[in-house]
């Protein structure tokens, strides 16, 4: 039996949440932010100053799919100066609802007044103040000419006496120097927003207390876990917070990013997967992940790949042009919201968006009309560059057909929760039948595991996706050992950081890249959840705790790991929602084990 230690109540959850992440966020890499917000708040690697970027793709910008990763800070060189205008060098201390800068005329604070505005609180009894370089406009020279683009506007006020207010031009913008005589409780605010710029200057104090007590009111939702977890639990609820976004334009609902810092939208399934942990606290907002991507189904049933401000994106052009979307488990998603919240109504509001769904899958996706969907883009799978496209496209693949028949079985639980029983029974049966084409079409005897196939050609690789099959339950006791015996396989894909994303023993591993090696959390979660189901519960335990400690070893919560070493991937966006939200849920069950 197991021993549950050290449970603690909900206002000591909430108060050592603050306290445990007191310097735990390093804004040199990731950005203080606050929940539906698009600031981002980072300081510099080297000089003595903070700066902002914005969480928008800003497409009008630029219409290159990825630009917004490199566009320059919308604010930038933000320095705290002193009466006559000298830059302060300052201590930092980061909370998760606000900053502290130590200086040597006293301590200036940051938090968020609402989600287009930082406050900066000032020292008491002395004039002090920010200088800053802000960059409005947009420009580049072409051939033939040149434009310039407004990127949002900028609005910087103050409840104090204005002492110094100058604004000069530079090359990249404008250079604004504000100082102010602070006397009790005086602040300066930027607002940054497209068109509703805050002028109002709430007394500092003011600000900070419901900036606090809003984290607090965050943490005070979320169960308790055993102690060896509640650093990593703590920072990665705070991840589940900062990276959510308001609706605004083609985002409908609040819903979160993958990353503020790397993935600025909302994608198919990462929605999914964030739902999980959200249904822990708030399942309005966990359904709300759900309902933000069926709000952008296409006419045909796809839903997009991803879901921004300003679109939607459901085609792209590399490596080749294409149809994209994400692999199909919203109505695994919902059915473990409901599991955890019963909502009928939210069921019978998704079930006909899902079937659409899942009809798109087979009618646009099985060119040789098998009964076995087709990848048509590497992308689609989610796995961008894992080798099992290298071969050309489209591929059959034992994953995708394995989430499809998940999905079948959760419609056939909806329908079920319904009332519709006759569309209940076809579910079921359509997905012991999609079981069963697998086992004909993909099973290899001799290798022991499912093939994908380019055509008729079987792809020579390896990876966690040809074992996927264990996922449906329903497979013979000989495929089931013969999968099984691949998965606890040290020289594929068992050892100390399970699961590599192709077998370690494959010619095409690489620790090192995206999906050719490296450690998602995602999908050991699936295969925690397939081996609880196929009664490999040691198993499963195992893999579970492995995955736990490998995102525990680590400071920050990341996109990927490298498989031979555990250490954060090369390129791994930091503050990554799925690995979160499946480190909150693995960690509750670990702790309410017994």
């Amino acid at each position: 039996m197991k021993t549950i230690i050290n449970k603690h109540s909900k206002e000591e959850i909430s108060h050592d949440s603050l306290m445990l992440l007191k310097n735990h966020i390093d804004l040199k890499t990731v950005p203080f932010s606050d929940r539906g917000s698009r600031l981002l708040v980072y300081q510099s690697e080297k000089q003595n100053y903070l700066y902002i970027k914005l969480a928008e793709r800003l497409s009008f910008l630029d219409s290159q799919i990825e630009s917004y990763l490199k566009r320059a800070p919308f604010i930038d060189e933000l320095s705290l100066l002193d009466g006559n205008g000298q830059k302060l060098e300052y201590e930092l201390t980061s909370y998760p609802h606000m900053l502290e800068l130590k200086t040597r005329v006293g301590i200036f604070k940051l938090v968020f007044q609402d989600e287009r505005t930082l406050s900066i609180g000032l020292p008491e009894n002395t004039n002090a103040g920010i200088r800053f370089l802000a960059t409005p406009q947009y420009w580049k020279i072409g051939g033939q000419g040149g434009q310039f683009k407004a990127v949002r506007n900028l609005s910087y006020q103050t409840n104090a006496e204005t002492v110094v207010n100058t604004i000069s031009p530079r090359k990249r913008g404008y250079a604004v120097d504000f100082i102010v005589k602070s006397e009790n409780d005086c602040a300066i605010t930027l607002s940054i927003d497209e068109k509703h710029l805050s002028e109002e200057v709430a007394p500092f104090s003011q600000t900070a207390i419901f900036a606090e007590t809003r984290w607090r009111n965050w943490f005070d939702k979320v169960p308790a876990v055993d102690d060896c977890y509640r650093q990593t639990y703590a920072h990665a609820w705070w991840i589940m917070a900062n990276n959510l976004i308001s609706a605004r334009g083609k985002v409908a609902y609040e819903a979160m990013t993958p990353s503020k810092t790397s993935y600025i939208g909302l994608w198919l399934w990462d929605s999914a997967m964030h739902a999980l942990a959200f249904r822990h606290v708030d399942p309005v907002l966990a359904r709300n992940q759900i309902r933000a991507m069926l709000a952008g189904q296409l006419p045909d049933g796809m839903l997009p790949d991803a879901i921004y401000d300003e679109g939607v994106i459901s085609e792209i052009d590399h490596p080749f042009q294409g149809e994209v979307t994400k692999p199909p488990i919203l109505a695994w998603a919902a059915m473990k919201l409901h599991e955890k919240d019963p909502d009928v109504d939210f069921l019978r509001e998704i079930y006909i968006p899902l079937v659409r769904w899942n009809a798109w899958w087979f009618n646009m996706n099985d060119d040789n009309v098998d009964g076995l969907a087709q990848y048509n883009h590497p992308y689609s799978s989610g796995l961008d560059d894992n080798p099992l496209w290298d071969y050309g496209m489209p591929v059959e693949s034992p994953d995708l057909n394995t989430y499809l028949c998940v999905q079948m079985g959760s419609l056939a639980l909806m329908a079920e929760a319904l009332g519709i029983q006759n569309e209940s029974q076809m579910w079921r049966k359509r997905a012991n039948g999609i079981v069963k084409r697998m086992i004909k079409e993909f099973w290899d005897e001799e290798a022991g595991f499912f093939r994908a196939f380019h055509g008729e050609d079987p792809i020579p690789v390896l990876t966690p996706f040809n074992l996927y099959p264990l996922w449906t339950g329903q497979l013979p006791d000989d495929i089931r050992g013969k999968l099984l015996a691949h998965l606890t396989n040290k020289e594929e894909f068992w050892g100390d950081y399970p699961i590599p994303s192709v077998a370690r023993n494959d010619a095409h591993f690489n620790a090192k890249v995206m999906w050719r090696g490296p450690v998602w959390a995602n999908i050991n979660y699936f295969f925690i959840e397939a081996l609880h189901q196929i009664g490999e519960h040691d198993l499963a335990v195992e893999l579970r705790q492995k995955t736990l400690n490998m995102i525990m070893a680590h400071n920050n919560i990341y996109e990927f790991y490298n498989a031979d070493n555990g250490k954060p991937g090369v390129n791994a966006a930091p503050i990554f929602g799925w690995t979160a939200a499946v480190f909150i849920d693995l960690a509750i069950q670990a702790s309410n084990e017994v």
